[in-house]
C-alpha cells in the first residue's frame, strides 16, 4: 500500500458496523491501518463482528449505542475522542428504510426514518467536527443511497432522507473545508446484504433488478470497502462535497431489461 492510501495511526468511527455494508466498511478502513470503533445498537452482534475482525489481526474496538438517542451519539463521539486524543474519520453508515404507500404512511414513520438517517448523522458529524476542526484535519464520509439522486415509489421517507443527507454533505463540505475537514457521500445501489433478504425472496426480483444494471448483477458487500477507505484517505484529499454513486451503472445509464420489456 502506498502512503497516499494508508490510514495508519488514524482513528475512525463506523456506524452500523455489525453487519452488511457497514461491516465491510469497517474492515476496509481497518485494513488500511486505522483503529476502527465499530458502532451499532445490538451489543451481541456487534461484539461478534468485532471478534471476527480482531481474529484477522485488525485493530477494532466497539461502542454500542442507539442512533435515535442524540445524547448517546454525543457521548460516544466525545468519549472516543477523549480516549484517543483524536478522531480522523467518521463514516455515517447506519440507516433504516420503511416501505409505506403515501396514503398509508404515518408521521411516526417519517420521524423515525429522518431521525436515524439524517438527524443522527448530523449530530455525529457535528460532534466529530468539534474534534477535527481544531486539529485541522478530518474525513467525514456519509453513506447515502443511489436513491439520493433518483426517486422511487412507496418509500418517500427513505428517499427524502437520502436526498437530505446529500444536501447536508455539501453544506458541511462548504463549512468545514476551510478547516481541513472534507465531507463526501458514498451512494450505494443494490447490494446483496441481510437487510435485503425480504425483497430478494420475491420471485424474479433479483433478476429483474439485475437486468437493468449494466454489470448485470447486484453488488457484493466487500465492493464498498475500498471505496470508503479511499474516500477516507489522503488520496481523496481534494474530493469535497461529492456524491459518489456505486451502483454498477444503474442510475447513470438506460438499460432495457433482458426480456425487452419495461420501455
Amino acid at each position: 500500500m502506498t502512503s497516499r492510501f494508508s490510514l495508519a495511526g488514524q482513528v475512525a468511527i463506523v456506524t452500523g458496523a455489525s453487519r452488511g455494508l457497514g461491516f465491510e466498511m469497517a474492515r476496509g478502513v481497518a485494513e488500511s491501518g486505522a483503529r476502527v470503533y465499530m458502532t451499532a445498537r445490538g451489543v451481541e452482534q456487534l461484539e461478534a463482528a468485532a471478534a471476527e475482525l480482531t481474529a484477522a489481526g485488525l485493530d477494532v474496538r466497539t461502542r454500542a449505542f442507539d442512533l435515535a438517542d442524540a445524547d448517546a451519539c454525543v457521548a460516544a463521539v466525545s468519549e472516543i475522542g477523549a480516549a484517543e486524543g483524536r478522531l480522523d474519520i467518521l463514516v455515517n453508515n447506519a440507516g433504516i428504510n420503511a416501505w409505506e404507500p403515501l396514503a398509508q404512511a404515518t408521521t411516526a414513520t417519517w420521524d423515525r426514518v429522518m431521525g436515524t438517517n439524517v438527524r443522527a448523522s448530523y449530530v455525529l458529524a457535528r460532534e466529530a467536527a468539534r474534534i477535527m476542526v481544531p486539529r485541522g484535519y478530518g474525513r467525514i464520509v456519509n453513506i447515502g443511497s443511489a436513491l439520493a439522486v433518483v426517486g422511487r415509489e412507496n418509500i418517500a421517507a427513505y428517499v427524502s432522507s437520502k436526498h437530505g443527507l446529500a444536501g447536508m454533505t455539501r453544506a458541511l463540505a462548504a463549512e468545514l473545508g476551510p478547516h481541513g475537514v472534507t465531507c463526501n457521500m458514498m451512494a450505494p445501489g443494490y447490494f446483496v446484504t441481510e437487510i435485503n433478504t425480504t425483497i430478494l425472496a420475491r420471485p424474479g426480483y433479483e433478476k429483474g433488478v439485475s437486468s437493468r444494471i449494466p454489470l448485470r448483477r447486484w453488488g457484493r458487500p466487500e465492493e464498498v470497502a475500498g471505496v470508503v477507505a479511499f474516500m477516507a484517505s489522503g488520496a481523496a484529499s481534494y474530493m469535497n462535497g461529492h456524491v459518489l454513486v456505486v451502483d454498477g451503472g444503474l442510475t447513470e445509464t438506460f438499460v432495457l431489461p433482458v426480456d425487452g420489456t419495461g420501455v
